[in-house]
């Protein structure tokens, strides 16, 4: 019997996906099954090569800087060239922290630009196939600040309040032509992204103490949940922002 969340033969395109929670991703993805295509600026990470070499599975790199949107489509026609594919995960993200009031606006283009700009543009390269074909999976990552605040990280709220709601609008429009869109959004995560607060002791404390599973997340949490986003045990969940968080928002 074939499970649910077994991906064999899809391939899932993932960017950011080979440091941080994207790493988590692919690795989660290559192990139910699936070939990934990570899209990003750094290379590879060997850690990554061996587990697809380990698998079976194929994992390949097209570099690109997502700020760039003539480079966004050029490398999603280069993966289009020689791959379908079938599960879109939009994982790279940036973060600049400034006051509000002083918020530089260079630095406001170029958050907005990766996780927001792109978001959207890598959607209408990879959705189209999919709804020509009448299928598809694409995983946006959202955040936590998708429904609060934050402090002195205006413009990373502001983009994932964006993509929560760009989730949902893209739901009413391709889940009746057979394409689920779905996010996760992230409670805290021990990745780079986060060392400025994890190095903050005060700041630390104030956090996890009202994380009521008692631990900040990881990769592999993230990853496990896009396995299931990407699968058939989804079929039916369409327009979702999913919080994988420990219960943060619970609280």
């Amino acid at each position: 019997m074939i499970s649910s969340f077994d991906l064999t033969g899809r391939t899932a395109v993932v960017t950011g996906g080979g440091r941080g929670l994207g790493l988590g991703i692919s690795r989660a993805l290559l192990n139910a099954g699936a070939d990934v295509v990570v899209l990003s600026r750094s290379a590879l990470d060997d850690r990554l090569r061996r587990t697809a070499a380990d698998l079976g599975r194929s994992v390949s790199h097209v570099g690109v800087d997502l700020r760039d949107r003539e480079g966004v489509a050029a490398a999603g026609a280069e993966v289009l060239a020689g791959h379908q594919v079938d599960i879109l995960v939009n994982n790279a993200g940036a973060q600049i922290r400034h006051p509000a009031e002083d918020f530089p606006l260079d630095a406001w283009d170029a958050v907005l630009d990766v996780n927001l700009r792109s978001v959207v543009q890598l959607c209408q390269i990879f959705g189209r196939p999919m709804i020509q074909r009448g299928e598809g999976k694409i995983i946006n990552l959202a955040s936590l600040l998708s429904f609060q605040g934050g402090f002195t990280v205006a413009a990373y709220a502001a983009s994932k309040g964006a993509v929560a709601q760009l989730t949902k609008a893209l739901c009413n429009e391709w889940a009746g032509r057979g394409v689920n869109v779905n996010a996760i959004a992230p409670g805290y995560m021990a990745t780079e992204m986060n060392t400025a607060l994890l190095e903050d002791p005060v700041r630390l404390e104030q956090l996890s103490v009202r994380i009521p599973a008692g631990r900040w997340g990881g990769p592999d949490d993230v990853g496990d949940v896009a396995v299931f986003l990407a699968s058939r045990a989804a079929a039916y969940v369409h327009g979702q922002v999913l919080a994988v968080d420990g219960g943060w928002l619970a609280r």
